[in-house]
This record gives C-alpha cells, sequence and structure tokens, in this order.
C-alpha cells in the first residue's frame, strides 16, 4: 500500500510501485482531469503539483509520492470559487479544445506562486507545456491576468498547503 494526501484528503493505494502516478489518479483514484499527452513528461497535459511544486506525472511511479501531498486540478478550485488562473482562463477564452488545459493551469498555478509579477521572458523561460491549438497569445494574456487577481486578492493555495 503506498499512502499519500490527495487533494487535502489521505488515500491509500493497492498498486505496483513502480505505476506511473498518472494511471493511479485516473484509473484507480477515478480523477480524469489530469490527462495523458505525450508519456515522457514533455508536453505537460499530465501536471499536477507535489507539494506545491509542478511535476509531470505520467512517468512518475507511484512510490515517488509515497508520504507527500499531490494536487490535481480537481483540488484547486470549484465551480463557484475557481483559482485565480481558472477565472483567468475563463475571462481570456483561453481554450479550444482543452484537452492540454489542466496541465496548463496546473503549471501556472505553482509558476505563480513563486513568480508573482511575471513578464513575458520568465513566462516563455517557466511554462513549458505544449497546447496544439497554439492559444499562446490568450495563455499569456491570461497569466498576466491571473497575476493580477492573485495580486489583487492573495494567492489561493493548493487545497493541501
Amino acid at each position: 500500500m503506498i499512502s499519500f494526501t490527495l487533494n487535502g484528503s489521505a488515500v491509500e493505494v493497492d498498486v505496483p510501485d513502480g505505476m506511473p502516478l498518472l494511471w493511479v489518479l485516473r484509473d484507480t483514484l477515478g480523477l480524469t482531469g489530469t490527462k495523458y499527452g505525450c508519456g515522457i513528461a514533455l508536453c505537460g497535459a499530465c501536471t499536477i503539483h507535489i507539494d506545491g511544486v509542478a511535476a509531470r506525472c505520467c512517468v512518475l511511479p507511484v512510490a515517488a509520492v509515497a508520504g507527500k501531498s499531490v494536487t490535481t486540478i480537481e483540488g484547486i478550485g470549484s465551480v463557484t470559487q475557481p483559482h485565480p488562473v481558472q477565472q483567468a482562463w475563463i475571462d481570456e477564452q483561453v481554450p479550444q479544445c482543452g484537452y492540454c488545459q489542466p496541465g496548463m493551469i496546473m503549471a501556472v498555478s505553482a509558476f505563480l506562486k513563486t513568480t508573482p509579477d511575471p513578464d513575458d521572458a520568465a513566462i516563455d523561460q517557466s511554462i513549458t507545456n505544449i497546447c496544439r491549438c497554439g492559444t499562446y497569445p490568450r495563455i499569456r494574456k491570461a497569466i498576466h491576468r491571473a497575476a493580477s487577481l492573485m495580486g489583487d486578492n492573495g494567492p489561493l493555495p493548493d487545497s493541501t498547503t
């Protein structure tokens, strides 16, 4: 059994230690917001937070999160109270197909914790998730909007931190 905290709640899973965390989240725990993209941790569709830090979980063995805090897209906001990054995504109409967006939002929310007022160069350097629809201009605009929202109201932490 592997134990960790998931979106603020303790969980135990009985799966092989080497099973990728992505499949534990999706197939064992039923949290399908985190997506499979490339399978080699390059595209970022599988981005989650581990102890508040963005991590790509498609190649990460579940044993690596034993005793740690994991936050998925399901754990950062709600329909009635979206995380500032989610609200900015809505306001700027970022998604087209939407497939990459949960991972992108997770990457951005972690980034803004450490870089609360980023310039375009910092965004380009740090946000390396891939959007096949090419919504990068709207993504950049939404990141700036989210930074402003977080600055106005203070950052909303992950549900687990």
